[in-house]
């Protein structure tokens, strides 16, 4: 035994006992030291496992989500597509029946219309909407009958050309069984060839006199190219009879030209289609130039509706009744979402398609979003991983000369916390996808910190889930009820212009473009009587869908009492005091509100404080009418209202509007004013009503310059005749 130090003797049994906790140290700390590190290997491959169980389920719910979101917005967009096409041929049909309501009244009682002159096609008179007349080859233009007839039908003048000035057909025809027609258009000089002779046209060898003189009702042609322009396009006809005789063929043409442009500007590059079927199964219009959606002559296209593909077939068979669901559908080796909606009125369908991996690109973006939050997460687990290894095993060996007790305790606070957590992630799954903090991680160390991370990770992940699919939801609600109140208070309005084509002693057109998708301003028309018309401009207080439910309550009310044939004033104080019953939200609404007497232009308004109308006597200008206002309607119980008259005289015209007129506003806030609006009136004051509700709007927007319109604005003309408009 030898003493080398004060406190150390070599070979004595203070050596023995310090090498045995020498080695039970050693052999504790390299025990620990091979616990830890398998520990952290088992906790990262837990960790990494979990992960991808996490990814996989979010994935899963992801794609799940954004597929009913996707299938739901292609049927929503599909339908509204089909809704739109089928218009403009429900739009042509209807055309074509007033012009055949016409014709019947007109060949069947010929003494009541007088004879009138036509002419043959001016090709100087391109661009101008212009009647012309047309004959086939064989049709004898001496004959007296035939002229006499052509000179009755003549009196289609009129309509013929302000169906073709005022809708989306491209030609209206009247056509004769003696081989002549009247035809209106705006490109007379495409009647004649090279050599600048007249074409002659066999009109009783055309599709549509054949179709509509066989099926005795109205008929659509196949899609076409126009005989004189070249352009595509589908032509609707009616067949007119006197008794059982056949008296002539009306008909109008639509050109498809801009449907097949916008059928070829779907394909977004693969990602998605839109194709026209027809009633024989046969692609008519697609942007495909190969394959099963490639158009091809009728000879050679196939009836898609016989397909192999089952899916296809049944998704077309089912498309010709009605909206069909989304379905999976492999097209040329690619999966495609596709929906199906009839074009009813001609029998075709619209199929929508949306390429799968569209559906799929979401889940992908969520996925990448993800893998960079894990990175970060991963790069901020391993830098603490590291430096608890290293800070344990300073630790350790600072720890030596320690009694093995308290390496037993350390090892035991180090790695329960861990085998906690690794359970709880190992339960992770299904609905329960959110780490929790809790106590037991609470070590004050980087278990702590990793356990924070995994917790805060864990929940933004199922916030974003969530906020997605509300945010997606919400919008899709919202958008939906505000364009079905747009088109709810679109429907209320009238439309159709001219609104009462058979009467020749006045004229109007009326106009309303809401601020927001709805809005508070509303117009209306009506015949009290054959003799008396009312006219009623109102503007309700507020912006929005309140102010457009209170307006459609205030039209319905006023148009009741007025049929009524209540006086203006009347009517007025008795809407006032159903609008006050039940007004909590504090509503008015200021109207302009006349009955003008049509066989000799006497005329009663009340002004319940509206905006001043403008008058336009024959060969003067537009100037306001001003006189004192009554209260707005709906302020209060008990109102009366005054009453004003004027007189119409022929030439005469009068102008109504809304506060939103003259209160458009440019960039710098300056207001538009009645005076601009005089001005804008008064460029052309002998024109008729719809041009001049185009020149305020012109005016209008060339002084605001593109600044946001915050009111709405509507205007109404009427231009007064006398008892006979003139020719």
């Amino acid at each position: 035994m030898k003493k080398i130090a004060k406190n150390f003797v070599i070979g004595g049994i203070q050596q023995k006992v310090f090498n045995l906790v020498l080695v039970a140290i050693l052999l504790v700390v390299g025990a620990y030291t091979a616990v830890l590190f398998y520990q952290s290997f088992r906790i990262t491959t837990l960790v990494s496992e979990t992960n991808e169980r996490q990814k996989q389920t979010l994935t899963e719910t992801t794609e799940s989500v954004m597929n009913d979101r996707l299938t739901a917005n292609l049927g929503q967009s599909t339908q509204m597509e089909a809704y739109i096409a089928d218009d403009l041929f429900e739009s042509l049909a209807g055309s074509v029946r007033m012009m055949q309501d016409y014709a019947q009244k007109l060949f069947n009682d010929p003494e009541g219309y007088s004879l009138r002159g036509v002419s043959f096609p001016d090709p100087s008179k391109d661009g101008e909407v212009s009647v012309q007349m047309l004959a086939a080859a064989e049709a004898d233009l001496g004959d007296p009958q035939v002229a006499e007839e052509l000179a009755l039908a003549a009196n289609m003048t009129d309509l013929l050309a302000a169906l073709f000035d005022n809708t989306h057909i491209n030609s209206s025809y009247v056509a004769l069984p003696s081989g002549v027609m009247l035809l209106a258009d705006d490109h007379p000089s495409t009647k004649f060839d090279s050599n600048g002779d007249l074409i002659p046209i066999p009109i009783r060898e055309r599709p549509w006199y054949t179709g509509a003189v066989t099926a005795r009702d109205l008929v659509f042609t196949d899609v076409v190219r126009d005989v004189f322009t070249g352009e595509i396009g589908i032509m609707c006809a009616a067949p007119v009879y006197r008794g059982e005789e056949l008296a002539a063929v009306v008909g109008a043409d639509l050109f498809l030209d801009s449907m097949a442009q916008a059928v070829d500007a779907s394909d977004d590059g693969g990602d998605g289609f839109v194709c026209i079927i027809n009633e024989q199964g046969h692609v008519i219009f697609s942007p495909r130039t190969e394959g099963v959606f490639q158009v091809k002559p009728a000879n050679e296209a196939a009836d898609l509706r016989r397909s192999d593909d089952t899916a296809l077939a049944a998704l077309l068979g089912d498309a010709f009744h009605t909206l069909t669901e989304p379905v999976l559908v492999t097209v040329d080796g690619s999966g495609y979402y596709m929906c199906g909606a009839p074009i009813g009125t001609v029998g075709w369908v619209l199929v929508n398609a949306v390429s799968q991996k569209t559906a799929d690109r979401v889940a992908a973006q969520m996925n990448d979003q993800y893998d960079s939050i894990l990175n970060t997460a991963y790069d901020t687990f391993y830098r603490n991983l590291s430096h608890s290894r290293t800070t344990i095993l300073v630790l350790l060996l600072v720890a030596s000369v320690l009694a093995l007790s308290s390496a037993l305790i350390l090892a035991k606070r180090i790695v329960n916390p861990l085998g906690t957590i690794t359970t709880r992630i190992q339960n992770l799954g299904g609905k329960n996808l959110q780490f929790m903090m809790e106590d037991a991680y609470r070590t004050g160390d980087e278990i702590e910190v990793l356990a924070d991370s995994f917790a805060k990770l864990s929940a933004k992940t199922l916030r974003y889930v969530d906020e997605v699919t509300r945010i997606t939801a919400e919008k899709e609600r919202i958008g939906a009820e505000l364009n079905m109140a747009t088109a709810i208070q679109a429907s209320q309005l009238p439309q159709l212009f001219p609104p009462f084509p058979n009467r020749k002693e006045f004229d109007l057109y009326a106009t309303m473009d809401p601020a927001k998708e709805v809005g508070g301003d509303f117009y209306d028309f009506f015949l009290v009587d054959n003799d008396h018309i009312a006219l009623v401009m109102a503007d309700v207080s507020g912006k929005g869908v309140p102010a457009a439910l209170f307006m459609m309550v205030s039209r319905v009310l006023i148009k009741t009492h007025l049929q009524n044939g209540e006086s203006p004033a009347e009517a007025l104080c008795n809407v006032n005091e159903l609008l006050c019953e039940s007004n909590d939200a504090g509503f008015f609404v200021t109207v302009w509100a006349a009955v003008l007497e049509i066989s000799t232009g006497k005329g009663i308004a009340v002004n319940a404080g509206h905006e001043h109308p403008a008058i336009h006597r024959a060969n003067e200008e537009f100037a306001l009418v001003t006189y004192r206002h009554s209260p707005a309607v709906a302020t209060m119980e008990g109102l009366k209202f005054r009453e004003h008259s004027f007189m119409l005289h022929p030439g005469d015209s009068f102008f109504v509007y809304t506060d939103g007129v003259a209160e458009a506003a440019n960039a710098e806030n300056e207001l538009f004013g009645t005076e601009r609006m005089l001005d804008a009136l008064n460029e052309d004051p002998d024109a008729d009503p719809q041009t001049i509700l185009k020149n305020v709007r012109e005016g209008i927007d060339g002084f605001v310059s593109g600044a946001e319109q915050f009111d709405d604005i509507t205007m109404l003309c009427l231009k007064y005749y006398g008892p006979k408009k003139p020719e």
